[in-house]
């Protein structure tokens, strides 16, 4: 029903105006300065006119033409506010990236770091393994030639008691016994491979 009020009120003050407007002559053309300046007869039917369709606008037109521009201007100030919001955002986003950025490059460090430790850990403990695994097949080693020297002794002792027993068999004659030129024989190579000679 509102609607149709302001249609009649805005019919209504178009209708006043044109018949309060006078008529304008055909014949008559005003030129010159007259063009500006309104006639006294027209002036005061022209001010109602324009009063009449300026309060018609001022009631029906102009609010709603605030209202738009106000909703426009609150709609452009929330577009603003979302913008800087949205700057901000980014803002803070970027640094925390930039911190988890940091964040990864520093715990890469500490990886290879880790790792630089454990294969220079894994490096020693290899390289101690193998001195160690090195002497013990040295000292396997010496061992086996130390037992291989010691039958090679017993076996030239026996071989040298042998012989001293043979030679002195013969020299002597067989006046001892076998078993007594043994001894006398071992007892001889004890004292010949003796350290001090004694």
């Amino acid at each position: 029903m509102n609607s149709k009020l302001k249609v009649f009120s805005c019919a209504l003050g178009v209708a006043l105006a044109y018949f309060a407007a006078p008529a304008v002559a055909l014949a008559e053309t005003p030129s010159g300065a007259d063009i500006l300046l309104p006639k006294p007869a027209e002036f005061i039917p022209a001010l109602i006119a324009f009063l009449i369709i300026w309060f018609v606008l001022a009631k029906l037109a102009w609010p709603s033409i605030l209202g738009m521009m106000e909703k426009r201007q609150q709609k452009i100030q929330g577009d603003l506010d979302a913008a800087e919001q949205a700057r901000r955002e980014a803002e803070t986003n970027a640094e925390a990236y930039q911190t988890k950025i940091l964040e990864a490059e520093r715990e890469a460090e500490e990886i290879r770091s880790a790792a630089r430790r454990e294969a220079e850990e894994k490096r020693i403990e290899i390289l101690a393994e193998a001195q160690k695994e090195a002497a013990a097949t040295i000292a396997k080693a010496k061992d086996a030639v130390s037992n291989e020297r010691k039958k090679a002794m017993i076996e030239l002792s026996g071989q040298v008691v042998d012989l001293s027993v043979e030679i002195a068999s013969k020299i002597i004659g067989n006046d001892l016994s076998q078993d007594a030129q043994r001894r006398l024989a071992e007892r001889y190579l004890q004292e010949v491979t003796a350290p001090d000679g004694k």
